[in-house]
């Protein structure tokens, strides 16, 4: 995909565009055609159905438009579907399963994919933080807060708090699950039950209806969860999720276009040819990464906003325009979380630290009030430094990012 007005789309790659999601909807399509037959169903030359070869590229615009006429795309891709398969399994394609059974299911599986990238661009994050905050947990300078010089601190342990925020991001997605959705017309697997009733002599049909469930999420590496169509946890678990990264990532981003400014110079962004120019200004070198990455942290709570929203409007048997909202709102999530972790990464491996800048301001400020009250209330002369327990709280965020990334940097 490219996209004019979001820089940097590109890094994405293919994560939830029309092809990739076309692809998934005949996985899906292949994973149950072949799990009915398995379990007697369908005709025998289903199983190991894949279906995939009976569209390409170029049908993506012709399931697009067709796709205004019901309301989404799987109705007119069944009847090409059915169409191109050969005739002994051609009517036994989607029977089953319901449209949003098919682009449900799809998007998880891109959401997977999408929160496995994320999980690989989060641990080389942390791992560069723990390694920054260790070899930075005693370089001073001065902490600022309300947008004012307020006390010394160090860099490591500015660097140890973004650490966390990244901890706490991973732990968030190390707990999302990405089920199968499927449930037929009303999510009660009926047509399902129905045909195992009237095909086999099972004791039990609701239990050969389960077992089909379960081999197809099986191979479609997804998780089996009864249906969900107005249940939209998955949706908005997987939303917050995202969220948790785009929140940390923009927090950091946020210290370093503060810190960054020519007037504070406490740190750079990685250099790199052409990067941060300007059309008027030739001697701006504006900090593009942390500015992208706050744009991403900007607008994903308002597309998380709504996602939220259509759960809670998801009503009857199946939602009535909730449902449909969340479809390209999940994509613009996923896909925008995706390029902020790269621009996130990249700022991060090549962040450039001045060390002799950060101890200028520090000693150019008078930061010390609070030790002097503490000094006088106890009667005794101020301690050589105001630190406090920034070692301890840096172990304490290396011995978290240790749990993440395996390996842990120890301290002087």
């Amino acid at each position: 995909m490219t996209n004019l007005l979001w820089p940097g789309d590109h890094r994405a790659g293919e994560h939830l565009t029309d092809q990739t999601v076309l692809r998934a909807m005949v996985a899906v399509e292949s994973a149950w055609l072949s799990a009915l037959a398995a379990a007697g169903l369908a005709p025998a030359d289903a199983a190991g159905a894949d279906l995939s070869n009976l569209v390409d590229h170029q049908d993506i615009e012709t399931l697009a438009v067709a796709a205004e006429d019901s309301g989404n795309p799987v109705v007119a891709l069944v009847e090409l579907l059915r169409r191109r398969a050969k005739p002994s399994i051609g009517p036994w394609i989607h029977r089953g399963l319901t449209s949003q059974d098919v682009v449900d299911t799809a998007l998880m599986m891109g959401v997977r994919d999408v929160a496995d990238e994320l999980r690989m661009q989060l641990r080389d994050q942390v791992s560069a933080l723990a390694a920054l905050a260790n070899t930075h947990r005693a370089t001073p300078m001065v902490a600022r807060t309300l947008t004012q010089q307020a006390a010394p601190t160090t860099f490591g342990a500015k660097v140890a708090g973004w650490c966390t925020g990244l901890v706490d991001a991973y732990e968030r997605l190390g707990g999302l699950t990405t089920p199968i959705q499927v449930g037929g017309a009303v999510g009660t697997w009926s047509a399902t039950t129905e045909l195992a009733a009237l095909l086999t002599d099972a004791a039990d049909p609701p239990e050969v209806a389960e077992r089909v469930v379960h081999s197809a999420a099986a191979a479609l590496g997804l998780a089996v969860r009864t249906p969900w169509h107005t249940a939209r946890t998955p949706v908005t678990a997987a939303t917050d999720a995202f969220l948790a990264c785009t929140d940390s990532w923009g927090r950091i981003a946020s210290d370093v276009v503060v810190l960054v400014r020519p007037e504070i110079g406490e740190l750079s962004e990685p250099a790199a040819e052409q990067r941060g120019g300007s059309s008027s200004m030739p001697h701006k070198r504006n900090p593009v990464l942390s500015i992208l990455i706050r744009r991403a942290a900007l607008c994903a709570p308002q597309l998380a906003a709504t996602l939220h929203t259509a759960a809670a409007l998801a009503n009857d048997e199946r939602p009535d325009g909730a449902w449909h909202a969340e479809w390209d709102t999940l994509r613009t999530l996923t896909r925008r979380t995706v390029v902020a972790g790269s621009q996130c990464g990249e700022l991060l491996a090549g962040l450039a630290v001045h060390a002799p800048r950060m101890a200028e301001n520090l000693s150019a400020a008078n930061v010390l009030g609070e030790q002097q009250v503490i000094a006088e209330l106890a009667g005794k002369p101020p301690s050589p430094t105001y630190f406090g327990a920034v070692d301890r709280l840096i172990d304490e965020s290396l011995g978290r990012a240790e749990r993440v990334v395996g390996k842990r940097s120890s301290g002087p």
